[in-house]
C-alpha cells in the first residue's frame, strides 16, 4: 500500500487541468496581444496583397484543371502564404451555419469593422473558408467572431470565388468530365490545423452580422451592374445580403435557353419532375449525378429583374417543392458568382444568393389576405406535387 500511494499521486497529477473559458474563448480586449507578432489586415487588403491572377502554383508540371482559364483570367488559382515571417491574420464574424447542408465543410466569415484603422465602420467584406470540418457550425456557430493566423494556408479562387484553403491536387480520372478537371484547385483546410490557427472572440452573437437589405431593382443598381465582369465579382463575393419582394417563378437556367420552366412531378410513371431523377424537376436542389454543382432556381419581383437561388442537392431541403408564384417575400443568404467553366462567356447568370436553410426562404410571405402562409411541402413518390 506504502508503495502505490506515490504511483496514485503520480497518475493523479498527470489528469488534464479542465478548460477555463479563457482557454478557449479570446476576450475582445485580448486580441491586440494575440496578434503582436505580425498584422491584423482587412479581407479585401488581404486579398489584394497575396492573391495573383495566376497565383503560385501554376507552372509547366504544376498546372489548374484546364477549365480553369477564361481569356487571360483564371477562375481558379492558389497562392500560398508565407508560413514564417510576421503574423498574417484576419478576423470575422461566421456568417453561416451548415445545419441544412447547404455549407458542407466550408464557412463564410463577415467582416464590418476596418481593422487596419482603428475599428471605424466599413462597408462590409466577406470570405469563403474552405475547412474539412464535419457539422463545422457545431463548433463554431454563427455569429461567432473569430480571429484566423493564416501563415502557412493559401488564397485561392475556386469558380472565381476567392477563399482561404490549402492546394489540392484533384486526379479522379472517373469524374464527370474528368479530363477538364484534374489538376490543382482550392481544397479544405484540415480540421486539426485549422483549429490551431483560429481563436474564438467572445460568444455567438447573431444579431451583429450584417444583411443589405434590397429589393431586386436595388441589387441591379447596387451590385449586378457595377460588378458585371468576372474580376468586378471577387470584389463582392460573400456578402451578406436580403432580397425582398421577390417570388419564385419556378424556372431554372438552362445555359443555352436562358430561364426556363422547371418539371412538375405527376406521378404518371416517367421520370419527370423526380428530383432522384431529374435535375430539372421543380424543386430546390434535385440530383445533379452526384457532380455536386450547385442547383439554381429563379425568383423575379414584379417587374424584369430575376437572381438565381442556389441549393445543394445535398441540403435537407433540396426535394422540397419551390413555393408558387403567389407566394411573395424576401430570401437571406450569402451573395456569389459563381462561375467554373472558363468555355462559357458570363452572361449575369451565375449570380445567385445562397441560404443556409429553408428558414431563409420567404420566411414571411403570404399571398393575399385570405391565404395562408406559404407552407413547405416535401416531394414524395407516388405523390403527384400540388397545385399552386
Amino acid at each position: 500500500m506504502l508503495l502505490a500511494m506515490p504511483i496514485v499521486a503520480l497518475m493523479t497529477s498527470c489528469e488534464p487541468r479542465a478548460l477555463t473559458e479563457e482557454d478557449v474563448i479570446v476576450k475582445p480586449e485580448k486580441v491586440a496581444e494575440l496578434i503582436a507578432d505580425g498584422k491584423l489586415y482587412n479581407i479585401n487588403t488581404l486579398l489584394d496583397t497575396y492573391m495573383t491572377e495566376e497565383g503560385n502554383f501554376l507552372s509547366d508540371t504544376t498546372h489548374y484543371r484546364t477549365r480553369a482559364k477564361y481569356g487571360d483570367l483564371y477562375l481558379f488559382s492558389i497562392d500560398t502564404l508565407p508560413v514564417g515571417g510576421p503574423g498574417i491574420y484576419i478576423r470575422g464574424r461566421v456568417a453561416t451555419d451548415d445545419y441544412g447542408g447547404n455549407f458542407y465543410k466550408s464557412l463564410v466569415i463577415q467582416q464590418v469593422n476596418d481593422w487596419e484603422n482603428g475599428g471605424a465602420v466599413i462597408d462590409q467584406q466577406g470570405l469563403r473558408i474552405s475547412v474539412d470540418l464535419g457539422s463545422a457550425n457545431g463548433m463554431y456557430h454563427q455569429g461567432q467572431e473569430i480571429l484566423i493566423r493564416c501563415n502557412g494556408l493559401a488564397i485561392g479562387r475556386y469558380a472565381n470565388q476567392p477563399q482561404l484553403c490549402v492546394p489540392s491536387n484533384n486526379n479522379n480520372i472517373n469524374a464527370s468530365s474528368a479530363e477538364e478537371k484534374t489538376g490543382w484547385a482550392p481544397g479544405r483546410i484540415p480540421s486539426s490545423l485549422f483549429r490551431n490557427v483560429t481563436r474564438m472572440i467572445g460568444t455567438p452573437d447573431k444579431s451583429k452580422l450584417v444583411f443589405e437589405t434590397m429589393d431586386l431593382t436595388q441589387l441591379q443598381s447596387n451590385y449586378l451592374s457595377k460588378f458585371s465582369d468576372v474580376v468586378g465579382a471577387r470584389k463582392i463575393d460573400a456578402r451578406l445580403i436580403k432580397v425582398i419582394d421577390v417570388h419564385f417563378s419556378g424556372e431554372y437556367d438552362d445555359l443555352n435557353n436562358g430561364p426556363t420552366a422547371c418539371n412538375r412531378y405527376k406521378a404518371d410513371g416517367t421520370n419527370n419532375g423526380n428530383p432522384e431523377l431529374d435535375q430539372n424537376a421543380c424543386t430546390f436542389g434535385p440530383t445533379t449525378g452526384n457532380v455536386g454543382f450547385p442547383q439554381s432556381r429563379y425568383v423575379r419581383d414584379s417587374g424584369s429583374n430575376k437572381v438565381l437561388v442556389a441549393t445543394s442537392e445535398y441540403a435537407k431541403y433540396a426535394y422540397f417543392y419551390l413555393p408558387a408564384a403567389k407566394y411573395v417575400g424576401s430570401i437571406t443568404g450569402v451573395f456569389g458568382y459563381y462561375m467554373d467553366n472558363g468555355k462559357y462567356a458570363p452572361d449575369g447568370g451565375e449570380w445567385s444568393i445562397t441560404p443556409c436553410n429553408i428558414w431563409d426562404i420567404l420566411p414571411e410571405c403570404q399571398a393575399d389576405a385570405a391565404d395562408p402562409k406559404w407552407t413547405p411541402t416535401e416531394w414524395k413518390l407516388g405523390v403527384p406535387q400540388p397545385e399552386d
